[in-house]
């Protein structure tokens, strides 16, 4: 076992049964799974190939009393330099089938917005154009109702199949879970949250319910949010999006670019000179260089604007 690791043999043999030996893999780098391309390594990731087999996976956890990170393309991540202890189960190209039917998209959850906003112009519907730049999964965006240019997942979003974690027993493991569907209605999704989030549910599949479109506008309106996006975003450096929420009344990238520090670096990380909202890896950045860059930079806009700033990237691992 890697010096961190608490995963057993037996543990690992049930994982292998659940998932397919071939599928999973040990101390494997997160900085291959995130667009920050930082995180140490992960005890286990395992890559399930359907969600039976997800469910499996997430029940030897739970009743081995296991730790699980879910990721999905790792668009809102920073991992620690000392990277995950417990099971990563990374719900990516192992799990992305897409389907139309009438006027929705049903999506597994390692499918990207992008291909999902894809294959409803190809179906000639509407309502994905605002959101297709982003490089989140399906799960993801449903976990953070992710969103862009006024609109969110929310908004198209009728439905996801989730898999709820068992009840805590007396020993500290936990009851095998249960796969629900939530409606949109039921899942309290607001600026950058909902009850999956909130309640630790896992994504395991959504449907998106669209409007008729005309396939030729659906084209144009997505290449103009890709460009606006091009023309504004750093989208030549591996960052994490957005690193803060916007504050109301307020945009970070203002306060952070009015505070003088754009460009400011600590080790590799920079705040990006393109867009001040973003704090990006100009080099060789590690966990430890963001967090500090993040913590100066909310030090100084509350020091000069009394303002505060949440990140709105997700700090897992250990650091």
């Amino acid at each position: 076992m890697h010096e961190y690791s608490q995963i057993s043999d037996e543990v690992l043999c049930a994982l292998g049964a659940a998932a397919g030996e071939d599928n999973l893999t040990l101390f494997e780098p997160m900085s291959a799974h995130t667009t920050f391309k930082i995180g140490g390594p992960a005890d286990v990731v395992v890559r399930p190939t359907s969600t039976s087999d997800v469910v499996k996976v997430l029940d030897t956890c739970a009743i081995a009393n296991v730790p699980v990170t879910v990721v999905g393309n790792g668009s809102d991540l920073l991992v620690g330099d000392r990277g995950i202890r417990g099971v990563v189960v990374l719900l990516r190209e192992n799990l992305s089938a897409i389907s139309c039917e009438g006027t929705r998209v049903h999506a597994e959850a390692g499918a990207l917005l992008r291909d999902v906003a894809l294959a409803a112009a190809d179906a000639e519907l509407t309502g994905m154009e605002p959101l297709w730049g982003i490089p989140a999964t399906v799960g993801g965006a449903c976990h953070m109702n992710a969103g862009a240019y006024d609109a969110c997942c929310a908004d198209v979003l009728e439905s996801v199949d989730v898999y709820e974690p068992g009840e805590p027993l007396a020993d500290g493991s936990r009851a095998r879970g249960m796969v629900r569907t939530y409606k949109t209605a039921d899942l309290k999704m607001g600026y950058r949250k909902s009850r999956v989030h909130d309640e630790g549910l896992i994504v395991l599949s959504a449907t998106f319910s669209l409007a008729p479109g005309n396939g030729r506008m659906i084209r144009v309106a997505m290449d103009d949010y890709q460009k606006r996006r091009e023309e504004k975003q750093p989208l030549e450096m591996p960052s994490a999006g957005s690193t803060f929420k916007r504050p109301e009344g307020y945009f970070a990238g203002k306060l952070i670019m009015d505070a003088g520090l754009r460009g400011c670096r600590v080790g590799g990380a920079q705040v990006s000179e393109k867009h001040c909202g973003f704090v990006v890896n100009a080099g060789g950045a590690t966990a430890a260089d963001v967090n500090g860059l993040i913590e100066h930079v909310q030090e100084e806009v509350k020091r000069q604007f009394g303002v505060d700033l949440e990140p709105e990237v997700q700090r897992i691992g250990e650091f």
